[in-house]
């Protein structure tokens, strides 16, 4: 017979079972958290009570508080009871290797640890693993998930499309929702079919815009930002077909929406970096803080991050940020040291510090490490000599690229340089090279005949005749009607070997045989032969006037003679430097130096030179003194010598008498105006 404190806790455990039931049923799990607590209490080691719990805890997004109860009650909570919701916390937390170990390990494969197996394989980028996953949940399936089932095998497939460059076999997914057509969309571009991609997406973008039109309570923004992603997809093709500033507005229109998808901000934010370049670089500098959101590492995949890595180098290049260059041009090279970009960016920065003996040097370690990177390292090693100016070296680096030899962009830079060195017999050995290879491999290809033409072309335009009459009989015998070839062959052998030149000259064809399309009034209307339109406009007025009769002819005024000055001698030939000032003119001589004029103020005080004589008094007989002298009386009788003779003192100076000093204006007052 059971004890009543028994009977009272049993009925306190199924009160509280209750309590969680009803509380599951209506979605509280926090309610339903704290009876399990009290329940666990009771019976520490409940499996029920422990999985229940777990459960709460992810449906509350408690998932580090979920993995921790499992991990502590490991020994009850076993790999068969709680496998799924297990992986599913390490899933919902990043971790996704663990989750992928812990759904290998269940004993049993449930259909929703299957649906979370192709979750956690997408993640890894497992794709052909997890197309095969998902194939099978679709053929053993049967419930109303199969809609989202088949946009996750389509996710797949364009992920597949677009990362692994693999083209998959055709599943027959219909486009029936935005989100099938949008994934269609995605796979289109993969494969470089870009306007069948913007068709799908612009069809995607309608049926995602009548699907939000059935909630009346969203606004337009909120339908712009539901839409957000079809657009950046959009913008990106845009990008790629170049309508550059189509995308760039579409890219920024993104931005202003501020969309919560941290994923979808920071490539739209990269895409703008990369439009940028080295230009707009404060904007750049702006937008890449977008792309260092927390929780972007897990919303892209590896090539998306690598990419936005790659431009954070190169715009720390652009803003002369060499160590964070550096920086992060080793780190990429540390993730993956095949990979030939992280070289390129270290080599172009030290190229920018004048460093580029130390940047061929980089490039050589890495191509002896990667010998299938050689042909672009050397190229770009070329390129770098180049720049230092070194012509011949940079042919030595590139004729040392066997597989690149005769292709004809390779033929056409060796030949410049060699013709800019005027190394005329090495440019004629890469083309005699070129062909020979041509030859024996594609012989009469398309390439092969027009390396043959543009080396008889270089060869004439150097004089080597006879050479190039090798290359145009080849070429004439493989096409004998080409006339153009003859005539080039003719010309060459006039130069050298006349009689064969005649001989050759036989097989043109005769002038009656050419039909030359020549428009005759074109050619009488063009730029050489001017002078026959203003003949042929001269006789077309003359047959105008004689078709219209007799007009009035307006007599032309005379002009009238003008009159000669008074003085005019009409038989002496005028001055022909008449209208030149007199200092101008050729006879012009200067001023004659005449005698000083007298000036004042240059002797004696009051004196001048002219009246110094007849001034001085003691050389005067009859002159009395001009003061009195003692003892002697002096009469005031006038003398007829001295009564008209002026004091010195007295005199004004010559000249002065007839200036005045003009009177100074007086100053009206109220202002500058005369009014």
């Amino acid at each position: 017979m059971a004890s009543p404190s028994a009977t009272a806790a049993s009925s306190s455990l199924a009160s509280l079972w209750s309590d969680v039931n009803k509380a599951g049923q209506n979605g509280d799990y926090s309610r339903a958290l704290k009876a399990l607590t009290r329940i666990l209490q009771v019976a520490k080691d409940d499996v029920k009570a422990l999985h229940c719990k777990v459960v709460c805890l992810i449906q509350n997004g408690s998932f580090k508080e979920a993995l921790a109860l499992i991990g502590n009650n490991s020994k009850v909570l076993t790999s068969d009871v709680i496998a799924f919701e297990k992986a599913y916390c390490e899933y919902r937390l990043n971790k996704i290797e663990n989750a992928l170990k812990t759904i290998e390990n269940a004993p049993q494969k449930t259909e929703k640890l299957s649906e979370l197996h192709g979750q956690v394989l997408y993640r890894l980028e497992r794709y052909e693993e997890c197309l095969s996953v998902y194939r099978d949940l679709i053929r053993n399936s049967q419930d109303d998930y199969d809609e989202e089932r088949q946009t996750n095998l389509s996710a797949v497939v364009a992920a597949m499309s677009l990362w692994s460059k693999t083209k998959p076999e055709d599943l027959g997914l219909q486009a029936t929702t935005y989100e099938l057509c949008y994934n269609a969309a995605c796979g289109l571009i993969g494969q470089g079919r870009l306007s069948e991609a913007m068709n799908k997406l612009r069809e995607a973008e309608n049926l995602c815009r009548q699907s939000i039109s059935e909630d009346t309570d969203l606004s337009e923004e909120d339908i712009d930002a539901e839409l957000a992603i079809i657009h950046g997809q959009m913008a990106y093709i845009m990008q790629l077909q170049g309508s550059i500033d189509d995308a760039l507005q579409l890219y920024n229109q993104i931005i202003k929406l501020k969309p919560t998808d941290v994923g979808l901000l920071a490539v739209v934010a990269n895409n703008i970096i990369t439009v940028n370049k080295d230009q707009n670089v404060f904007d750049s500098k702006k937008k890449v803080k977008l792309t260092n959101a927390e929780g972007v590492e897990y919303k892209l995949s590896k090539r998306q991050l690598q990419a936005i890595e790659f431009n954070k180098a190169l715009l720390s290049m652009y803003t002369n940020q060499a160590e964070q260059c550096r920086k992060l041009s080793s780190s990429l090279q540390a993730q993956k040291p095949e990979n030939l970009l992280p070289v390129l960016i270290q080599a172009a920065q030290l190229c920018r510090e004048k460093q580029h003996g130390k940047a061929i040097d980089i490039l050589q370690e890495f191509a002896d490490r990667n010998p299938g990177y050689a042909p672009q390292i050397k190229l770009t090693m070329a390129q770098l000599k180049l720049a230092q100016g070194n012509v011949t070296k940079a042919c030595m680096i590139m004729k040392t690229i066997k597989e690149l030899e005769h292709r004809p962009g390779m033929v056409s830079a060796l030949v410049t340089m060699h013709s800019h060195d005027e190394d005329i017999d090495s440019a004629i050995e890469v083309f005699t090279q070129a062909i020979s290879w041509y030859q024996q491999n594609q012989p009469n290809s398309s390439a092969h005949l027009a390396l043959i033409r543009e080396a008889s072309n270089f060869k004439l335009k150097h004089g080597r005749k006879k050479e190039a009459i090798i290359d145009l009989e080849q070429l004439w015998k493989q096409n004998p009607k080409d006339i153009h070839t003859l005539a080039q062959l003719i010309s060459a052998y006039s130069l050298v070997d006349a009689n064969k030149a005649k001989i050759l000259s036989e097989h043109l064809p005769s002038s009656d045989t050419m039909h030359l399309k020549v428009d005759v009034d074109a050619l009488e209307n063009s730029t050489g032969a001017t002078f026959i339109r203003k003949k042929a406009a001269k006789v077309a007025a003359e047959q105008q006037a004689k078709v219209q009769g007799p007009v009035e002819i307006k007599k032309k005024k005379k002009k009238k003679k003008g009159k000669l000055p008074k003085n005019c001698d009409p038989k002496v030939t005028p001055d022909a430097e008449r209208w030149l000032p007199m200092r101008e003119r050729s006879y012009y001589r200067g001023k004659k130096k005449g005698k000083k004029k007298e000036q004042i103020g240059k002797g004696t005080q009051g004196a001048t030179s002219a009246a110094t004589a007849e001034l001085d008094a003691s050389k005067t007989a009859s002159s009395p003194p001009t003061s009195p002298r003692p003892g002697v009386a002096t009469t005031n009788v006038p003398s007829s010598a001295n009564s008209n003779v002026v004091p010195p003192r007295h005199q004004k100076p010559v000249g002065a008498a007839g200036t005045k000093k003009k009177p100074q204006q007086k100053k009206k007052k109220g202002g500058r105006s005369g009014w």
